[in-house]
């Protein structure tokens, strides 16, 4: 969409489809740059339906549970959710050295991060479009999309929230008319650990449907982090309530 929050995407842009799946997830993602989350450098990701992006492992479960988790599995929830992509939707992926899609990352990741000048040179894109839910009775969907991106030696997550219409799957015990109610969806990071972990503010609440109003960069719709190593994102300490602005 023009105008749009989100960068280009769809088979037009050498993105991949994963398949139409519930709980489904794309192949295993060799990585052309380790990516480092957490401390951890990592070779493989999933781009799994249920909006979630995992390292080494896929995802299928999707009632989101709250980080930290405690099997240890280290992923990115751009949208943790029953998301059921046979009702309706895509969901797309590519890696990608594009020289202007890389200047548009570096441009905007140098602006929120002014002290840490930044130019990518390579992006992983996982786009989740107008994405049904599980059991849905009705046309709604979700798009959503997160980027992951480094120049070698530090490593971003841009997540991007253009249109959010539902938050919970049937078997979450949400509603099939209406997509709400039951355990609405989560969005953040769990680095396997234990010990690092984000939830963006309204996480498993009923407000995550208006994660496309918030920001931790002031930009509506948009949460940019540091993910290397969390003490340095940039971002509040979650427990301070002004990491978000309405």
């Amino acid at each position: 969409p023009t105008g749009s929050l989100l960068y280009p995407y769809g088979p037009h842009q050498g993105d991949e489809t994963n398949p139409k799946h519930d709980d489904g997830t794309s192949e295993e993602i060799a990585l052309s740059l380790p990516f480092t989350f957490y401390g951890k450098s990592y070779q493989t990701a999933f781009v799994n339906n249920n909006g979630v992006i995992s390292f080494d492992e896929p995802v299928r479960q999707y009632t989101p549970d709250p980080f930290p988790l405690v099997d240890g599995h280290p992923f990115v929830a751009p949208y943790w959710a029953d998301v059921d992509n046979v009702l309706g939707g895509d969901i797309f992926y590519r890696q990608t050295t594009d020289s202007a899609l890389l200047a548009d990352i570096s441009q905007d990741i140098t602006q929120y991060f002014p002290k840490s000048p930044f130019t990518a040179t390579w992006a992983l894109v996982a786009t989740w479009d107008h994405v049904a839910y599980y059991g849905s009775t009705s046309q709604k969907g979700n798009t959503f999309q997160a980027v992951l991106t480094t120049d070698s030696k530090m490593f971003y997550i841009i997540l991007n929230y253009w249109d959010i219409q539902w938050t919970t799957g049937a078997a979450s015990d949400g509603d099939a008319e209406t997509g709400l109610g039951g355990t609405p969806a989560h969005a953040g990071f769990n680095s396997g650990d234990d010990t690092n972990f984000y939830n963006i503010p309204g996480s498993q609440t009923d407000a995550i449907i208006n994660i496309t109003t918030t920001s931790n960069v002031k930009v509506p719709g948009r949460w940019v982090f540091r993910v290397d190593n969390f003490q340095v994102t940039g971002v509040d300490p979650p427990q301070l309530s002004n990491d978000c602005w309405l």
